[in-house]
């Protein structure tokens, strides 16, 4: 696999990426970089698949099977508060996700199986724009992403800070969860704050269903189900000596199966229409599933837990990890063709311990030669 010989070029590619860190759709450059080097590579190149998501097609010996590995390219709207050479250059942007480094790690084995790939078959290596707001994953595949590429099975793997730096894990079944997001919209009578009596004030109303939406997952799920109820932004039109009429609470839900989602819809509607009715209040509420639960096929797990044990070893890999409750829109790709997401170990010190979207969190380099080692090791195995 991938030599050490390999590791400054990749560097050089991550902290250009880090440097200028993107948004959403808007990867524009980025993309470019990502096509420009998939053609000096000799790849068939393809781009603006779901906007600026791009394709790089590798095709060697007559097989007909075909593997997809699916990379994010996109950042966060966070300032860096990091201080090294590469830091980003671009205002209140940042790769706080490490996306700039599974960018990278794909790039690096699409040019190692171009000059060294002995397979028999087709490798896709996809670029996905909008990962972090969970639209770029559907959008490629609206714009025909399996319909123009004929993707038999579709990979993809995150780096996680806290474990340690090279293992691997993932699970058969639900590996991420669903992400959904809520908004209640409250609508009472405002007041002069010296006569609370006269109107009904959205914040006590408010606050008496935001602890009571608390009680949901201790008290409505089977304790075997996993789930979070997170409330984000509590808005009134209140001022410092005028009760609010009006109050809008915002916020998501994570769970790892549609049992348990449905479970915390049901329960937050019940919830809320008690409340305001014991209060004599109008509400609105509405609930909305971004991204499902990340469900792994079995197959394809076997399969990428023989890579990276071919790899690393049978001590640096876990095939079956605890499930994490962070949504990833991958879970759009493996609706429509089986495939597995596994995870890489970031490291647990430093900066490359910090958590994900942590403003002091940096991608850990000692991965780059590794994760693309990993690709090329699976891709290799599965079109062989």
């Amino acid at each position: 696999m991938l030599t050490k010989e390999f590791e400054s070029e990749l560097k050089k590619w991550r902290h250009d990426f880090h440097a200028s860190p993107e948004l959403n759709f808007d990867v524009n450059q980025t993309a470019a970089k990502v096509a420009e080097l998939l053609i000096s590579f000799g790849l068939e190149v393809h781009t603006g698949i779901g906007g600026t998501g791009v394709v790089g097609v590798l095709k060697k010996g007559t097989g007909n099977k075909s593997i997809g590995i699916r990379a994010d390219m996109d950042a966060l709207p966070i300032t860096e508060l990091n201080d090294f050479p590469y830091k980003s250059k671009n205002p209140g942007k940042m790769h706080a996700c490490g996306h700039d480094g599974h960018t990278t790690m794909a790039l690096g084995a699409a040019k190692y199986l171009s000059e060294n790939g002995d397979f028999n078959g087709t490798a896709h290596f996809i670029f996905q724009p909008d990962e972090e707001a969970t639209e770029g994953a559907q959008a490629m595949i609206n714009d025909g992403l399996f319909e123009k590429f004929n993707i038999d099975e579709v990979y993809a793997f995150h780096n996680l800070p806290g474990l340690e730096t090279g293992n691997f894990a993932s699970r058969a079944g639900a590996i991420t969860g669903s992400e959904s997001l809520f908004e209640i919209k409250l609508h009472g009578r405002g007041g002069h704050s010296a006569l609370p009596h006269m109107g009904v004030d959205t914040i006590t109303v408010g606050t008496q269903i935001i602890t009571a939406l608390q009680s949901i997952v201790a008290r409505k799920i089977n304790p075997a189900l996993n789930g979070v109820v997170s409330v984000t932004e509590f808005i009134s039109d209140g001022k410092k000596n005028v009760l609010p009429g009006e109050s809008v609470i915002t916020g998501d839900t994570r769970a790892l199966s549609l049992e348990a989602n449905k479970i915390i819809e049901d329960s937050m509607r019940q919830i809320v229409d008690g409340i305001a009715k014991a209060h004599n209040i109008n509400y609105s509420f509405s609930y909305n599933v971004q991204t499902q639960m990340t469900i792994n096929t079995p197959e394809q797990v076997h399969a990428a837990i023989d890579a990276a044990k071919s790899l690393v070893g049978n001590d640096l890999v876990d095939g079956d990890c605890e499930p994490k409750l962070f949504s990833e829109d991958f879970a759009q790709m493996l609706l429509v063709k089986p495939g597995c997401y596994i995870l890489i170990g970031n490291g647990t010190e430093g900066n490359n311990g910090k958590s994900l979207h942590s403003a002091d969190y940096d991608f850990n380099d000692d991965l780059l030669v590794v994760g693309s080692s990993y690709w090329a090791t699976l891709v290799t195995k599965q079109l062989a």
